[in-house]
């Protein structure tokens, strides 16, 4: 019973990390933190922005009052599955086959982004739900929405309030500014599979995490703006070309 003893400690421990002040601050002291937790809204911004219109519309035939009350409900119903999510998940990712498979389902994810038109598909029906059956219905297309983006976020960091904070954040972008992503996603399309391209390079790195080399922040932050900038630099210059050419 040694290993369900260690279990409950190590998840204990992680737990504890919510609540020690010396990791809020270290995390907050550290920019190597802040680039992995602005990757995090980055990432969480340009693959949710659509998400935050699907809530919309299940939400859509409620009072305005009722409205904003479901969608925050459904905000504290994301930030409970990731407090739960992250305390267990850095106590699980220490496993190399948790790695391994955490990667593969990302290069999955990826895969199907970049050469399936991945992404949520289905019309959403909910028409005429009471408010509480909708703030249900909300709750649970949160989580579906978080877990691509927990797991992400555990190929970037193994640090609790990194992940933590990086959650949050990137909730509030989705729902704040995501019209502010919309719109970018709308002027550089191809900022679309530039996100599944990135959670690639996150599976690359996490798999690579998984036998023992560690990709240094520095190189992976240069990449992930490197192919960022190119993006945006490509779309402008194909959307220029076309311009061109139709005058």
């Amino acid at each position: 019973m040694d290993w369900f003893s260690d279990f409950f400690r190590s998840i204990g421990e992680n737990y504890g990390h919510f609540f020690s002040w010396s990791d809020i601050a270290g995390t907050l002291s550290d920019p190597v933190s802040w680039g992995i937790i602005g990757s995090l809204i980055l990432l969480e911004g340009l693959l949710s922005a659509d998400n935050a219109l699907v809530l919309a519309v299940m939400v859509k035939h409620l009072p305005k009052e009722q409205q904003r009350k479901a969608l925050f409900y459904g905000i504290i119903g994301a930030y409970v599955f990731r407090f739960l999510a992250i305390g267990l998940g850095t106590y699980l990712v220490k496993f190399t086959l948790v790695k391994v498979l955490g990667a593969l389902y990302l290069f999955y994810i990826a895969y199907k982004g970049l050469f399936k038109g991945g992404g949520e598909e289905g019309e959403i029906k909910n028409k005429g739900a009471s408010f509480w059956k909708t703030v249900l219905l909300v709750e649970l297309m949160d989580i579906a929405f978080s877990i691509d983006s927990v797991v992400a976020a555990f190929g970037l960091s193994s640090e609790v309030w990194v992940l933590f904070l990086g959650g949050i954040l990137g909730v509030l972008m989705m729902r704040g500014v995501a019209q502010v992503f919309l719109k970018l996603i709308a002027r550089y399309p191809e900022l679309e599979q530039t996100a599944f391209l990135l959670i690639a390079l996150i599976a690359g790195k996490m798999l690579a995490g998984a036998f023992g080399y560690e990709l240094p922040h520095v190189i992976f932050f240069g990449i992930l703006i490197a192919v960022f900038a190119g993006t945006i630099l490509y779309s402008a210059s194909k959307r220029k070309k076309e311009e061109n050419r139709k005058a």
